[in-house]
């Protein structure tokens, strides 16, 4: 298993239609990938798992990535996330 840690940049914070596009990028990878935020978990392959973290701008995240890959994988979505704007 690869931990990452991002700082999120959206003046937002994670929003429905970030969710939405982390999901998308997510979601054919064959592995476990989950989010943490304040101490809460949530499955990066779900939409309303990664909202109901309530993710604002500014917060730092951990991504737990497990599975194919992971080193690379964990690299590209680290980069994908610290890159998400409106």
């Amino acid at each position: 298993m690869v931990e990452k840690k991002v700082v999120v940049v959206n003046e937002s914070g994670i929003h429905a239609p970030l969710a939405a596009s982390v999901v998308n990028f997510v979601r054919n990878y064959n592995g476990v990938v989950e989010i943490c935020c304040n101490e809460k978990k949530g499955n990066l392959k779900s939409i309303l798992s990664v909202l109901s973290l309530g993710i604002k701008p500014g917060s730092t995240v951990t991504l737990c990535i497990d599975g194919e890959n992971e080193e690379l994988f964990a690299k590209e979505l680290t980069e994908f996330i610290g890159k998400l704007k409106e």
